[in-house]
């Protein structure tokens, strides 16, 4: 079984009685990708994961408990993952699943698994019923047939364009994505007049985006996770030809920004966080990321947003059940009595025992790139 994400940060609390041990820390752990082509997302995750950690504990704790982190970098590399895994079940006792991995129905059923980065439609419906009477995992990112939707609405139905291209990485988050735009486009009754693919560390696109641009291709579509998505841009310079591109994501991410430069200006994507302080959460939360990494620009403001959304959803789950035991705050997040105030968005019940997705058709917006920022598209 795979997922569509290259990376994925799932963070989760031990699902076991506490009982008489109430002055130990809650452990959460955070898996990721923190350095190589995936590390914006998987450091920025980490980073904001930590910021709100570090919020809750100074304002004393869950249940009068400090939370404290494990982490772990996975490299974005499957056989590290299971690895990493396997150390923070029997080692840290904490559960930490990375995106490639197979999930084992067993260890789905002992503890909250909450997904902050990883796309995949199917990954929050791998465990239900009738199979499964219960599903502990919960998401706080856009999907792929979201974020899909988003992408060809502003392609066909809003600028109106016929013919387009798609260039997706051979990795499973590219090829799932690349099938979802396919779907989507089919909707609309248009046909890709090209459909590219390129592997991770391609430095050269020359021979995609030529296929793309024999076809007549008004607009290119990405569903991709790396740097490489840079050199598609920087490949259209090269080629004189110059047309939108329009992607999920990862084209916000920092590497894409800074190898692109200006030749990655107007490129449009679906994004849950801007960096923009237009609300006193979302100024108090840049801030914060700013002051404690020493950074303007965060390598990742989607991801960010993301694993420090998950923490204050997971501690309001923990205090409403009074409890860490898996079922208990399964049933807490599924039922939230409070509304918690976040800085993708205020979630009032964000989540129900048939629907783990805490982003909804509607909530994202479209980013577009300038002068190596997204902002929000005109």
């Amino acid at each position: 079984m795979s997922y569509k994400m290259k990376t994925l940060i799932a963070t989760a609390v031990l699902g076991w009685s506490v009982a008489g041990v109430a002055a130990e820390p809650i452990k959460i752990g955070v898996s990721g990708p923190f350095t190589g082509g995936s590390a914006p997302m998987g450091v920025s995750m980490r980073d904001g994961v930590k910021l709100a950690v570090a919020e809750i504990n100074a304002k004393g704790g869950v249940l009068g408990r400090q939370l404290q982190m494990v982490e772990r970098d996975d490299e974005a590399k499957n056989e590290r993952g299971v690895q990493v895994a396997q150390e923070l079940i029997n080692k840290e006792k904490v559960v930490a699943i990375r995106v490639l991995m197979p999930i084992r129905p067993a260890a789905s059923r002992s503890f909250e698994v909450i997904n902050n980065v990883a796309t995949g439609s199917v990954i929050t419906k791998q465990f239900i019923a009738p199979e499964h009477k219960d599903n502990y995992i919960f998401r706080t990112s856009a999907n792929d047939t979201i974020q899909s939707a988003m992408i060809v609405d502003e392609a066909i139905t809003k600028h109106k364009f016929t013919k387009v291209a798609i260039l997706a990485d051979s990795t499973n988050y590219g090829q799932l994505g690349r099938e979802d735009l396919e779907r989507a486009l089919a909707s609309k009754g248009i046909k890709p007049v090209a459909v590219e693919k390129y592997n991770i560390k391609d430095v050269d696109m020359t021979a995609q985006l030529l296929k793309a641009k024999q076809g007549g291709a008004q607009v290119v579509l990405t569903y991709g996770i790396g740097p490489e998505l840079a050199q598609i841009a920087n490949g259209m310079e090269k080629l004189n030809w110059k047309v939108p591109m329009i992607g999920s994501w990862p084209l916000s991410m920092g590497n894409f920004l800074d190898n692109a430069g200006k030749n990655g200006d107007g490129t449009l994507m679906p994004q849950t966080f801007i960096q923009d302080p237009n609300t006193p959460k979302r100024k108090s939360f840049i801030e914060g990321y700013q002051k404690a990494y020493k950074i303007d620009r965060m390598p990742s403001a989607v991801s960010a947003a993301q694993g420090y959304d998950s923490v204050y959803l997971l501690a309001a789950a923990i205090k409403q059940a009074g409890t860490t035991d898996g079922p208990k705050v399964r049933e807490a997040l599924e039922n939230l009595h409070e509304k918690v105030e976040g800085v993708v968005a205020t979630y009032n019940k964000p989540f129900s025992h048939d629907d783990h997705e805490a982003i909804k058709p509607g909530m994202p917006v479209i980013g577009e790139v300038k002068d190596a920022r997204v902002i929000l598209a005109k």
